[in-house]
């Protein structure tokens, strides 16, 4: 189902969203300087086991790398993703990259 499922960047919300059913998961970003901070991700329990978290992770992500920004990962899931997932060990920024445990 994660092929299937629609992110939309919200920038008036600033969210990364999914909706289905009437419900919307989501994960909050901040612009900083050069970066993106992603502080809180939300995953209705409906959604939980279809792929919607980590349509949201690659998302921002995703958004980050085609953007040259630098993403302080502050939500547990999305730090959780990254460790997961090294592809994405790039767009980490510098001082995060210990906390996670990954190299420079």
């Amino acid at each position: 189902m994660a092929d299937a499922i629609q992110v939309v960047k919200n920038d008036e919300t600033r969210q990364f969203e999914v909706t289905l059913d009437g419900q919307t998961a989501f994960a909050e970003f901040r612009m900083v300087d050069h970066g993106m901070i992603l502080p809180h991700t939300v995953v209705p329990e409906a959604f939980e086991g279809k792929g919607v978290g980590s349509a949201l992770a690659k998302a921002a992500l995703g958004y980050a790398r085609d953007h040259d920004l630098k993403v302080i990962p502050l939500c547990p899931f999305i730090a959780g993703y990254i460790k997961k997932h090294p592809e994405w060990n790039d767009v980490v920024h510098e001082t995060y990259r210990a906390q996670l445990g990954i190299g420079g």
